[in-house]
């Protein structure tokens, strides 16, 4: 009977790290998908004449930007992501060690259980 709270527990616990793993991953693609947008718009920057003029969508008006301060805001966002999509993958790969470690023991328990009622 023990061994069946302990599975329960243990099945409990695997199961919220698949919840968290997969609240990482969804996570990462919209970083994944915000750092793409602003390679984009990066991209753009790089093709534009340096006395271009630039504008900021601000509500429904549209605001001249300088665009050192443009360029330089899309760097900082895109060195923003980068980290935060690196601080993801550490905590997915944390979250997969721990899941492995969780699923083993569950086979343990599950294996003891079935040699138990086979000699019973």
């Amino acid at each position: 009977m023990e061994q069946q709270k302990q599975l329960q527990s243990l099945s409990n616990e695997y199961q919220t790290l698949q919840n968290d793993m997969s609240t990482l991953i969804t996570a990462r693609q919209k970083l994944e998908s915000q750092q793409q947008e602003n390679k984009g718009v990066q991209k753009e920057f790089n093709s534009l004449a340096d006395d271009a003029n630039i504008y900021k969508l601000v509500g429904p008006v549209l605001l001249k930007q300088d665009t050192t301060e443009a360029k330089s805001t899309v760097d900082g966002r895109l060195e923003y992501i980068g980290g935060e999509i690196k601080r993801i993958e550490e905590s997915i790969k944390e979250i997969t060690d721990k899941s492995e470690t969780k699923k083993m023991e569950i086979m343990q328990i599950q294996g003891a259980m079935q040699q138990q009622q086979g000699a019973a």
